[in-house]
């Protein structure tokens, strides 16, 4: 597949924040063959869809231009300095059945009040009635997650994984135990509205997720003013949208402002640990179709995808995806919907390479726009958004302490960068494995060792595969790690560890809280898995809202973009953001930190052979 690039002038004009931009056609999107080198990882090594996928479908487990457009142009000279507010707060993840949390009944003074001495009048002294009050625990064996059998619902994908079964919901805060007993897909929920077009843990947390919400508005400057200013022409009217990202208060901002601007969207979740229950609630409470809670079976994460796709009376005409799986199901299940959708937008490296895949098979039939390698999502996502959320994730699963620990960062892309910085700054020794010579050198000239992995299996303490390949750390190499040893993924999809070698019966899984088990072998050794080897900052931990800002700023953008190009604009390839598009997000974004750019004179801009406005780089400069 020939790179080429695009010579219409893109739908949607952008201008500067607080000034004039210039108004002429900025450079159009473009096509593109490959995925980036900077991934650290060979495109052809992610399966093509429809292949594997058919005999054991897997969730992924690990989220513009120019001018024309009249939606957008009620967007220009946005402005907004939003004021920094606390993160979304964490859901508790103690879990009450638990050993160190079970009664127990014993003597003196441990099963109630102590006793207390009475005085009478006389002088005499006696000793008050003792009063026992027990703490009432569930049963230690019941499961939060655990669905009545119905052999209808398991027949998907039970050995890649047994995410229902053995699962804890981690963030089912709001709801007790016996509501969890219930699978969501049993139950009758009906919103304030009496619309029951939504599938979610519980419709009466939404109060929660609201408050959830509203926290992450604060965090989300550009989409809030994207929002305010351009939804007065709904530049998304007649747009429906169907999406599959993570649910979490972050993407409830995005949906919500794609409803603002005229879209109806229906959602799923691309990860079956991800989705904030709360959250989820508050949507369908507002009027969204969402599908998703977490702990799904891989048999509900198709379901939920599929109630989202298959409605009658309802075309989708937009796809957003993270992780191609939404997608995957549309061109597996109902291919002739294709014919009315106007394009794909995905921000996931597993997703890109998925539509690679199908691009240079001739099966690509829409657009798509590649979220992924624009530059504002690869440097501030992928990189800021992960050396921040690695240590999180990590500290709530394990409570360890990172100094001195030896750790193995297998990929050296923009996670795997993030990864190590953190890690590095908190005093552990960290060693990277790399394919790609080019990130492979950076890492040496980051001061990082580069290895193989069998080389330092053995005496690592943390493993972390951050790559999008496939079978990254293999049986071989769990077989050979030390008794302890942590290991967890921060790629998209759940494909990186080989999990499912583990499910033998040789092995004993003993789950120790939400979202870690121990896996231990015959003679005793034990390894610590988290999350089943499924995305670990999003499943285990949350995410900096304003990270996903700049995201979900671009996705925005890049559907209203496809949504309004004229036809045959964009032809049936994966193509990039322009460069003007990313430096627009990033400008969106600078009034938070009370930022100044500076700007060129004349002469400096002559001498450049730039415009004043932008775009300050071409599209081949690596930042």
């Amino acid at each position: 597949m020939s790179v080429q690039v695009a010579v219409a002038a893109p739908a949607v004009e952008l201008k500067e924040l607080g000034g004039p931009m210039d108004k002429a056609a900025g450079p159009p999107c473009e096509p593109v063959g490959a995925p980036g080198a900077g991934h650290g990882v060979a495109a052809a090594a992610c399966p093509v869809p429809g292949a594997e996928r058919d005999a054991a479908p897997a969730p992924s487990a690990e989220r513009p231009p120019g001018s024309g457009c009249p939606g957008l142009s009620a967007a220009a000279g946005l402005s907004s300095a939003a004021a920094k507010a606390p993160q979304a707060s964490a859901m508790k993840r103690s879990d009450p059945h638990h050993p160190q949390h079970r009664h127990r009944d014993g003597g003196g003074d441990s099963g109630g009040a102590a006793a207390e001495a009475l005085v009478s009048p006389d002088g005499t002294v006696t000793e008050a009635p003792r009063t026992v009050k027990k703490i009432q625990f569930a049963d230690q064996k019941q499961e939060f997650n655990k669905r009545p059998s119905k052999i209808g619902r398991r027949s998907l994908s039970r050995s890649i994984s047994q995410s229902s079964t053995d699962s804890y919901s981690s963030a089912a805060s709001y709801t007790d135990s016996s509501d969890d007993e219930t699978s969501p897909r049993d139950k009758q929920q009906k919103n304030s509205k009496g619309s029951s077009d939504f599938c979610v843990k519980n419709i009466k947390q939404a109060e929660f997720g609201r408050r959830e919400i509203e926290i992450a508005e604060q965090e989300m400057p550009a989409l809030m003013a994207l929002r305010k200013r351009a939804q007065g022409e709904k530049p998304l009217a007649g747009a429906k949208i169907v999406g599959c990202t993570h649910i979490t208060a972050q993407t409830a901002v995005l949906m919500e402002t794609l409803g603002a601007l005229g879209a109806q969207c229906r959602w799923a979740a691309c990860n079956i640990y991800s989705t904030l229950n709360e959250v989820a609630a508050a949507l369908a409470e507002s009027g969204f179709p969402v599908f998703a809670w977490k702990g799904e079976s891989e048999d509900d994460f198709w379901w939920c995808i599929d109630r989202c796709v298959n409605v009658e009376g309802w075309q989708p005409n937009m796809i957003l995806d993270d992780g191609g799986d939404l997608t995957h199901w549309i061109y597996k299940k109902y291919p002739n919907m294709f014919k009315k959708i106007k394009g794909i937008v995905e921000e996931s490296v597993t997703g890109v390479h998925r539509l690679y895949q199908l691009s240079k098979a001739g099966k690509l039939c829409v657009p798509a726009m590649n979220v992924n390698d624009s530059v504002t999502k690869q440097k501030f996502d992928n990189l800021y958004c992960c050396r921040e959320s690695i240590l999180d994730g990590l500290k709530r699963t394990t409570d360890m302490m990172f100094g001195g620990k030896q750790v193995v960062v297998c990929g050296y892309g923009e996670v795997g960068k993030g990864c190590c910085a953190a890690l590095k700054a908190m005093g552990s020794i960290v060693y990277v494995t790399e394919i790609d010579p080019i990130c492979a050198l950076q890492a040496c000239m980051d001061g990082f060792r580069l290895v193989k992995l069998n080389e330092v299996i053995r005496q690592v303490d943390i493993v972390i595969t951050c790559t999008g390949n496939k079978n990254v750390v293999t049986r071989e190499h769990l077989d050979r790690m030390k008794n302890s040893c942590i290991v967890c993924n921060m790629g998209h999809s759940n494909t990186e560890i080989d999990v499912a070698s583990l499910r033998t019966p040789e092995l004993t899984w003993e789950r120790v809280r939400s979202q870690v088990d121990h896996v231990i072998w015959p003679d005793g050794k034990r390894i610590v898995l988290l999350a089943e080897g499924r995305l670990l900052n999003l499943s285990c931990s949350t995410v900096p809202t304003f990270v996903l800002s700049i995201t979900a700023t671009t996705q925005a953008l890049a559907l209203i973009e496809l949504y309004n190009a004229p036809e045959g604009r964009y032809k049936q390839d994966v193509y990039l953001l322009p460069k003007k598009m990313d430096e627009y997000v990033a400008s969106l974004h600078l009034p938070t930190f009370d930022a100044h750019l500076t700007e060129l004179t004349d002469e400096q801009a002559k001498y450049l052979g730039l415009n004043k406005n932008g775009p300050f780089k071409p599209n081949y400069y690596r930042y």
